[in-house]
């Protein structure tokens, strides 16, 4: 095989072996939701709440003082009392506890879902019952109903039947739904919206 001469020549010992520098990426740091330590101006008294402090109102340098001798952070809570609301706790420690507060926050606060429920306008006795007991679970699980009748081609002679359906659906549902509108039609459609009892 043939190598080129360059493959075997030694190492060129005059190369600068420093690390190359990357471009900054202009990463901008987030600004503190919560002012803390000398961030805190503008006020000489401040109010201090926790667990490991003497609750009361005290000067904003000896708050200040408190604070450094535990080695945490004067965190200001409430700045729009008088005096304003502050806390002796770790701020980043402090930073979890209300992101992970508010995380379990939205996990808890349930998502309404629309179901939708389709009938025709001469839906027979079966049927009718069958979506009765779908729309009657979704409202026991706290999900919006539409229900709408669709007129197919000339079906739309037959507006009153839907009307009626319409009706006797939402009365069929008074124990767990209450309805938000009258029917109304729109294009080829009647609608009827209900909502979960509270």
């Amino acid at each position: 095989m043939y190598f080129c001469a360059a493959f075997l020549l030694k190492e060129d010992k005059t190369i600068a072996t420093q690390p190359v520098k990357r471009p900054f990426r202009g990463r901008v740091e987030k600004e503190n939701p919560n002012r803390i330590n000398d961030e805190i101006r503008g006020v000489n008294e401040v109010r201090l709440v926790g667990e490991n402090v003497e609750q009361g109102i005290y000067s904003i340098k000896e708050a200040l003082r408190i604070a450094d001798e535990q080695n945490l952070d004067l965190v200001e809570i409430s700045p729009s009392a008088v005096p304003p609301v502050c806390r002796i706790v770790d701020y980043q420690k402090f930073l979890y506890q209300k992101k992970r507060k508010e995380k379990e926050q939205k996990q808890n606060s349930k998502k309404i879902e629309i179901k939708e429920i389709r009938f025709g306008p001469q839906t027979d006795d079966h049927d009718y019952n069958f979506k009765l007991r779908h729309a009657q679970e979704f409202l026991k699980d706290g999900n919006k109903v539409k229900a709408y009748v669709f007129f197919r081609g000339r079906s739309i002679v037959f507006k009153e039947q839907g009307e009626l359906l319409l009706a006797r659906f939402a009365t069929d549902l008074e124990d767990c739904g209450k309805p938000e509108s009258l029917p109304k039609l729109e294009g080829k459609r009647m609608i009827l919206m209900l909502a979960p009892k509270k």
